[in-house]
C-alpha cells in the first residue's frame, strides 16, 4: 500500500520529535528507597530472626555484625536431603541477591522459590512469610537492597551423599534416632 507523503513526514516529523524529547531529558538514577520502607525491612528482618541462619558466626555464639546477613558458615543437614547453608542476603552481585530482581527476591522469600528454579531448604520458613503483606515483603527487599554488599560464599548446598566442608548442625525429625 502507498501512503500519502504528507503522512510518511509526519511519521517522520513525530519521530524526530519524540528522540529530540528523549535527548533534552536527563536520565535521573531510580530513586532511593523510603527510609520509612527501609525501617519497617529492618524490624521485621530482626523479629523473624534472619540473621540466626544468615550471619557468619552466629550459631558459633561470635556473630560477625561486619559480615550481617553474608551467609553462615553453618550448614542445616536434613536427613534424606543434604546439607544446607544460609546463603548471603546482601546485595553483593557475586556471592549475593544483588543480581536478583526484587519480584525473584519476594518470591524466595514467600513461595521458596529461587532464580534457577530450585525450591530453598524446608528449614526457610517460607510458608510462614507468605502471609506477609506486600507493604511488609516489599519493606524487607528495600531494607535488604539497602545494607552495605559483603562478598562470601557459602558452601554447598550438599546432596545428601556429599560429604560437607563445613560444621554441620544435624536436624533430626521426631522419632528418628
Amino acid at each position: 500500500m502507498v501512503q500519502p507523503l504528507g503522512r510518511i513526514m509526519t511519521r517522520h516529523a513525530l519521530l524526530a520529535a519524540v528522540i529530540a524529547l528523549t535527548a533534552a531529558v536527563p536520565m535521573t538514577p531510580a530513586a532511593p528507597a523510603d527510609p520509612a520502607a527501609i525501617a519497617r525491612g529492618k524490624y521485621l528482618v530482626t523479629i523473624a530472626s534472619c540473621h540466626d541462619c544468615h550471619t557468619p558466626g552466629y550459631f558459633l555464639g561470635k556473630p560477625d555484625m561486619a559480615r550481617f546477613l553474608g551467609g553462615s558458615e553453618v550448614g542445616f543437614e536434613m536427613p534424606g536431603l543434604g546439607v544446607f547453608h544460609g546463603p548471603n542476603l546482601t546485595p553483593d552481585k557475586a556471592t549475593g541477591l544483588g543480581n536478583w530482581t526484587d519480584a525473584e527476591i519476594v518470591a524466595a522469600i514467600q513461595k521458596g522459590e529461587r532464580p534457577d528454579g530450585r525450591m530453598l531448604a524446608p528449614i526457610m520458613p517460607w510458608h510462614a512469610f507468605a502471609n506477609l503483606t506486600r507493604q511488609d515483603v516489599g519493606a524487607i527487599v528495600a531494607y535488604l537492597r539497602s545494607l552495605p554488599p559483603v562478598a562470601n560464599k557459602v558452601p554447598g548446598p550438599f546432596g545428601p551423599s556429599e560429604t560437607p566442608t563445613s560444621y554441620v548442625m544435624k536436624i533430626v525429625p521426631p522419632g528418628a534416632k
